[in-house]
């Protein structure tokens, strides 16, 4: 099969044939349609995420239909369009998955991180960490949600039932859940790249009370703050923007170092929370309001060869939403 492969010694992926992986028992050998793009997938081909597998098939957005099962597996057949998210194992002996907190796990395995992603025409993955998707997006649209949706659902759900929040980097999670905040009924205010117009409208007419850019002032204090972009002098700039009690939640699996900052911003109770990962109760949840409430999906399509493309497009900020490639 073709694939797009990371090796290591450059940010450059380089295409190449492999062959065609065989399912063990509880997997799922999929064929991929598509695969999304994510800023994670940046952490790793950049360097900024140590240790991934060598060589590495990128891509944990992956959306296909089944091929064949491995021996065990319930809940699929063969025909099933299923999506694989960024969670791909956990060991389900420790502590935190045995307090139902998996995304937690001592020795989990990552989709396109330490095990072989969707950036190729074939893919394996454990059945049990796969997931039907909703029948009313198609393919490419469908995509963003295995990460970028489920990350930002999860971002959202830590802060609380905050009534006014605000999106800091406006890229592929921040516009999926802006549409789950509107649906919540909450504000939402969006902060873009100084002087990013474009992602300002395109904030705005996903709903966005206001928009503008990361050095500005909300017309009022926030109730909480979301951060996708993986900028550690947001941090700060968010807790003033934020009210007595807000917290501000960083969304991103890495960041640049957060700048110091005077206790008095960070007193009166406001807070500063991480997200790490996902549960597969988390995609349940979030499919399920995915299949309620049609979220709009931006995205901009190439095909498997062009994945430097994408990425360098991705890091530059030439497009607004997610980025997704497709095997044909």
């Amino acid at each position: 099969m073709r694939a797009m492969l990371f090796d290591g010694t450059s940010p450059q992926l380089r295409e190449a044939d492999v062959p065609d992986p065989v399912p063990s028992a509880g997997q799922l050998l999929i064929d991929v349609h598509a695969c999304g793009v994510c800023r994670t997938d940046l952490h790793v081909v950049d360097g900024d995420l140590r240790h991934p597998r060598r060589p590495l098939i990128p891509g944990h957005e992956i959306v296909g239909t089944v091929a064949a099962l491995g021996a065990g597996v319930t809940g699929f057949a063969p025909g099933d369009r299923v999506g694989v998210p960024w969670l791909g194992h956990t060991c389900g002996q420790c502590r935190f998955c045995q307090r139902g907190r998996e995304n937690l796990c001592d020795a989990p395995g990552f989709t396109g991180y330490t095990i072989d992603g969707g950036y190729a025409e074939r893919t394996v993955a454990d059945a049990r960490y796969c997931f039907h998707l909703p029948r009313q997006y198609s393919d490419i649209e469908a995509a963003p949600l295995l990460c970028a949706g489920l990350i930002g659902y999860r971002t959202l759900a830590m802060a609380g039932d905050a009534p006014c929040i605000g999106i800091y980097g406006f890229g592929a999670a921040a516009h999926i859940v802006a549409q789950v905040a509107r649906h919540q009924g909450r504000t939402v205010y969006a902060f873009t790249r100084p002087g990013d117009h474009d992602a300002q409208r395109f904030a705005r007419r996903l709903g966005a009370a206001w928009a503008g850019g990361s050095d500005e002032t909300p017309p009022e204090p926030l109730d909480a703050a979301l951060l996708f972009a993986p900028v550690g002098a947001l941090v700060p700039a968010a807790l003033r923007a934020v009210a007595k009690g807000g917290t501000v939640v960083c969304g991103g699996i890495h960041m640049s170092d957060i700048p110091s900052f005077p206790y008095a911003w960070l007193w009166e109770e406001r807070r500063i929370v991480s997200v790490a990962n996902l549960t597969r109760e988390d995609g349940a949840a979030f499919m399920a309001i995915a299949a309620r409430h049609k979220i709009e999906i931006e995205t901009t399509v190439w095909p498997l060869a062009r994945a430097n493309e994408a990425l360098a497009d991705l890091r530059a900020g030439r497009f607004t939403g997610a980025a997704v490639l497709t095997m044909r």
